[in-house]
């Protein structure tokens, strides 16, 4: 079996040294659309989109952890021992990424500590859970997990892990806000390290049961949060304190999603969050979504 749930959780963590600068944050920024905003006449030069494209007022989008440093955690902890997947069967499950302080536009010394915290059997996939802490010489960046869904490696009499889900809240949203994707979002999106040919080559697509290549769902995952942090928290990367989703359906390149936003539920310093792709009748992208800040 690729997968030994009790050697994978066994085994010892791997540590992976991190570096970014600004050039990796701004091609992360421009990989979630950045500077294309359609609610703004010119968007490319508008100062809100500057913090996010021009390196003399740079800012960093919280959602670049789970790409800093090239994504190369993810990478090494699913060729840990115990792991043995085929990329055409693995998809995005869930993340959630909790801010210990602001990121820097820059780091020469972090370091990921990844293990795998979980597998569980899902009948007929498995979950792999990754948790990722990173720090730096000034203490904790952040902490990150990723649940990452294999098809066809489940049925191994594991746990099932928590099937609890958030439920949309009945009343109408706060705020709801349309992003285009761009036709070439995926093929810019992966130069910042995710090189799965899912999201760009047709054959392996249909592989993997696609007809055409999808968008990363981390890519969705950035482009949502961007939304939340313009719209509901005054364009300040720093307030947000954590972001959670789970990943309920693919997202193709030329679509738009619709990410709709409920302030303080149930309290002050929480926004819940769906993305839907409007093209397919609004069909869930992300859901069990929560962003906190402060």
């Amino acid at each position: 079996m690729p997968i030994d749930p009790a050697k994978a959780t066994a085994a010892a963590p791997t540590t992976v040294p991190l570096t970014w600068d600004h050039k990796d944050v701004l091609l992360y920024h421009l990989g979630i659309g950045a500077g294309s905003r359609p609610d703004r006449p010119h968007p490319a030069t508008d100062p809100d989109e500057l913090r996010y494209t021009l390196e003399s007022r740079l800012h960093v989008l919280p959602s670049f952890a789970t790409v800093a440093g090239g994504g190369r955690t993810v990478a090494a902890t699913l060729s840990m021992p115990g792991i043995d997947v085929d990329l055409a069967a693995v998809l995005h499950g869930g993340q959630s990424v909790t801010l210990h302080r602001p990121l820097p536009v820059r780091a020469a010394d972090a370091t990921a500590t990844a293990r795998v915290a979980a597998v569980h059997d899902k009948g007929k996939a498995a979950v792999i859970v990754l948790r990722t802490d990173v720090a730096d010489d000034d203490g904790p960046l952040w902490t990150a997990v990723s649940e990452i869904f294999v098809k066809g490696e489940g049925g191994f009499g594991g746990e099932r892990g928590s099937t609890e889900r958030l439920e949309t809240p009945a009343t109408a949203p706060h705020l709801t806000v349309d992003r285009p994707v761009r036709e070439d979002q995926a093929l810019l999106y992966r130069l910042s390290g995710d090189w799965n040919p899912l999201h760009a080559d047709p054959e392996f697509a249909g592989l993997a049961g696609f007809d055409r290549p999808i968008l990363h769902g981390l890519c969705s995952y950035g482009i949502v949060l961007k939304a939340v942090v313009d719209t509901a928290l005054g364009g300040d990367v720093s307030r947000v304190r954590s972001y959670a989703t789970r990943f309920a359906g693919v997202v193709y390149p030329g679509e738009t999603l619709r990410v709709r936003l409920w302030r303080e539920t149930p309290g002050p310093g929480r926004i819940q969050v769906t993305a839907t792709a409007v093209e397919r009748g609004d069909a869930p992208v992300l859901t069990d979504t929560v962003v906190e800040h402060s």
